[in-house]
């Protein structure tokens, strides 16, 4: 019953989320502003019984209301209400396209909360490593651009100035290659093809990163059950209280 819930929300909310968009097209939000009216209030009406629900049932109903989708499940239903109150409040209604963040909560279903759990726990533990990582590479983009500035110093250059150059030192690095801005001297373009072999070599990097952790954390399996008493997920298996706040889980 609860999968079949899971599914039918996420279908609502997807829908809804199609008519935003449609709503934006001209032919459609000239020719069907009727049908895609009532729909709207149709998913409203949804989300409005969803969430009033979803306070009932926690035992701390503020924490829930200002915790980060308590508050996307609230800007979800409020710019159609506020439609009725202000005459041009049409840019509100692409506030409720962040229904689709809801998408990754009520997707709990056993063969994807381990993933997802796994991937997060792995971003969490490879931060410090991934920080030290960009610093290193802030530092080498700093000194790449300022060694392009003093190669390209001729009259009709375009690395004007070390932060221009910089900017072309990134985008180079990271083998993007925007073509705005390159090197026309031998030297500089000797120069830049060394820093296009090194950014293949960069992007490597915080990829091994992340898969060394995911190695780690992957033999951990977690529970797709959610507290009660504070609503947060990813509980390990056999865990009998929550390890957020200590209340006892459902069995």
């Amino acid at each position: 019953m609860g999968k079949a819930f899971d599914v039918a929300l996420l279908l609502a909310i997807l829908l809804s989320v199609g008519c935003v968009m449609l709503e934006s097209v001209e032919y459609y939000g000239g020719n069907y502003q009727h049908e895609l009216m009532i729909a709207e209030w149709v998913f409203t009406i949804i989300f409005t019984i969803e969430y009033v629900l979803r306070i009932i049932c926690v035992k701390k109903p503020i924490r829930y209301i200002l915790s980060f989708y308590g508050l996307v499940d609230l800007l979800s239903i409020v710019p159609t209400y506020l439609g009725l109150f202000v005459t041009n409040a049409s840019f509100l209604r692409s506030i409720r396209t962040i229904r689709l963040l809801r998408v990754f909560r009520i997707f709990k279903l056993a063969r994807y909360i381990k993933e997802a759990n796994v991937l997060m726990e792995a971003l969490k533990a490879s931060r410090p490593r991934i920080l030290v990582f960009l610093f290193g590479v802030l530092v080498m983009v700093t000194i790449l651009g300022t060694l392009m500035y003093l190669i390209e110093d001729y009259e009709e250059t375009k690395f004007t100035s070390i932060p221009r150059s910089i900017y072309w030192a990134v985008v180079t690095l990271t083998t993007v290659g925007y073509g705005d801005i390159s090197p026309q001297t031998e030297i500089g373009q000797f120069f830049s093809s060394i820093i296009m072999i090194i950014g293949y070599a960069i992007i490597a990097v915080p990829t091994g990163i992340v898969s060394v952790e995911l190695a780690r954390k992957s033999g951990i399996p977690p529970s797709t059950q959610a507290c009660m008493n504070c609503s947060q997920e990813g509980h390990d298996a056999d865990a009998e209280y929550c390890k957020f706040c200590g209340e006892q889980l459902n069995p």
